[in-house]
């Protein structure tokens, strides 16, 4: 019973180190590299919805002129 133990905790070590189970991405290269590519440009727009999430891309309603601001 003890061997079996071992054994069974040894496989679930090494299935652990190994990685994922199932692979994120396709076997066949033309898949994969497509798929690959839509994970990048993804990752490349997020830097876009983080500044529309947090409304850094409106526009600015300052004046582009320094001014006075009092009376003179």
């Amino acid at each position: 019973m003890r061997k079996l133990l071992l054994t069974v905790l040894a496989g679930m070590s090494l299935a652990a180190s190994t990685g994922c189970l199932t692979p994120i991405y396709s076997g066949d290269p033309t898949r994969r590299t497509q798929q690959l590519m839509n994970t990048s440009e993804n990752l490349r727009m997020l830097l876009e919805d983080w500044e529309r999430i947090w409304l850094l891309d409106q526009p600015s309603h300052m004046s582009p002129h320094r001014t006075h601001g009092g009376i003179i």
